[in-house]
């Protein structure tokens, strides 16, 4: 026999409880209780007992032994109670009121025979709260042994309180059977899933403007997230109107990034722009991006154009996303500039201006194919910025445009449109809002209906 409780311990409302299912708090009185004709231990949920005592506050005296056969009945005890108990795991303990103390018990995970035996409980009841220089007033006795289930019994009953106790579990319906338990578990998850489906949906409309993406949208990539901030319904806009315009307006938003950043009048990049139109590839360098930043490096006609960061509009706070980068957790802005570092040595040491040095480099009006080594040797540079862009800060529009071009020839003609745009968004800056008007009225424009011809 082993006696892992001898002592005294502390309840607290009449209670104390034995719990081996780490991953549940317990059951409320009436769950312990229900279905029984016990009413001093309650076993109706299994792994877990509910013990009820006389006294409301105060130390009790307590003994729990673990036996390997039933006991003799010592008929010294007033009130006793026998049920049946299955640890729900090999971690089952005597725990008190709120988990401030508990004792391992150590309980083998197989049937057990629990026997509750009490004295005192009614003077205990009378008294209500013991003191610590008070004498004690009830004590209890726990025992468990291996044993197959069995009703639950009372044995003695003697006190007003146990007999209080019996009449109430009496009352109480049966417990649910173990299919309606799953069942229950069952429903309760569905309505999890379904609650945390429809918060998801919530979540993803306020980030589509007030309504969901498609499929389309959801699995294009590229800088789709990107232009959302700036004008989620033009996203769907663009989505919906079918591959040939979402391909006229790449071309669109690729030559007014070009012009923003006046580019136009560079042969190589006017090429470019005339074999989108024609639906032709890309012409070189615009088929190599590390040739494409070198051209755009070493070309003495590139203007040096800069512009103040484009910032999305301040949404509603039950339009912002849900995300530390939006939260104002990380605000801290850092450069963002994507060209050859060889080509600009100032970018690692920028002026205080902010504004890129341009390279004076000389290059003929048509584009020259560099040597393998010039070509190899300009690495890129990208330095992302993390929470809101600082408006203060300057790009360079050249270094922004170009990336413009490249998108609006992406096989995929949604992915394009974005791209392109967004790119176009970036070298406008702070005047983005213009340049979303122009997109806008383009797809207007095409996806109006014709005017019907009057024939007399």
């Amino acid at each position: 026999m082993r006696r892992p409780v001898e002592g005294e311990v502390h309840v607290h409302y009449g209670q104390i409880y034995v719990e081996s299912d780490p991953d549940d708090h317990g059951p409320g009185l009436a769950e312990a209780f229900a279905g029984q004709r016990v009413g001093l231990c309650g076993a109706a949920t299994p792994g877990f007992l509910w013990l009820n005592t006389g006294l409301h506050t105060g130390d009790v005296g307590f003994t729990v032994q673990v036996r390997d056969q039933a006991p003799l009945l010592d008929p010294a005890w007033e009130d006793v109670v026998e049920v049946s108990f299955r640890p729900a795991s090999a971690q089952s303990a005597l725990v008190q009121w709120a988990g401030e103390d508990s004792w391992d018990l150590d309980l083998e995970e197989t049937d057990h025979r629990v026997r509750y035996c009490a004295s005192g409980m009614d003077r205990a009841s009378e008294t209500d709260t013991r003191s610590a220089d008070e004498p004690q007033l009830d004590r209890y006795l726990l025992q468990f042994w291996p044993a197959p289930p069995e009703p639950d019994r009372v044995l003695k009953e003697t006190s007003r309180t146990a007999a209080y106790w019996h009449r109430y579990a009496r009352t109480l319906p049966p417990p649910p059977t173990p299919a309606e338990r799953a069942e229950t578990a069952r429903r309760e998850r569905l309505a999890r899933e379904t609650e945390e489906r429809e918060q998801q949906l919530a979540h993803e409309r306020r980030q589509w403007g007030g309504r969901l993406p498609s499929d389309a949208l959801r699995t294009v990539g590229g800088n789709v997230s990107g232009l959302r901030d700036f004008d989620p319904a033009l996203l769907h806009a663009i989505d919906a109107a079918g591959p040939a315009i979402q391909r006229a307006v790449a071309r669109f938003a690729a030559r007014r990034a070009c012009e923003a950043a006046g580019l136009t009048a560079l042969g190589w990049v006017a090429h470019a722009l005339t074999a989108l139109a024609e639906d032709h590839p890309l012409p070189p360098p615009f088929d190599d991006d590390a040739r494409m930043w070198h051209a755009l490096a070493s070309d003495p006609d590139v203007p040096d154009r800069t512009v103040g960061r484009a910032v999305p509009p301040e949404r509603p706070p039950s339009e912002s996303a849900d995300s530390a980068l939006t939260s104002g957790l990380f605000q801290t802005a850092a450069p963002f500039v994507v060209g050859p570092a060889a080509a600009f040595e100032e970018w690692q040491d920028p002026s205080p201006s902010g504004e890129e040095p341009h390279d004076p480099s000389p290059s003929g009006e048509e584009w020259q194919d560099p040597s393998p080594s010039d070509s190899v040797s300009s690495p890129l540079v990208a330095m992302l910025t993390i929470g809101r862009p600082d408006p203060s800060l300057r790009i360079s529009q050249p270094h922004m445009a170009l990336p413009a071009v490249t998108a609006a020839a992406d096989p995929d003609p949604l992915r394009a449109a974005l791209d392109a745009v967004y790119a176009a968004v970036v070298t406008y800056g702070e005047d983005h809002p213009a340049l979303l008007a122009e997109v806008w009225s383009f797809c207007e424009e095409r996806l109006a209906p014709p005017v019907p011809r009057f024939t007399p």
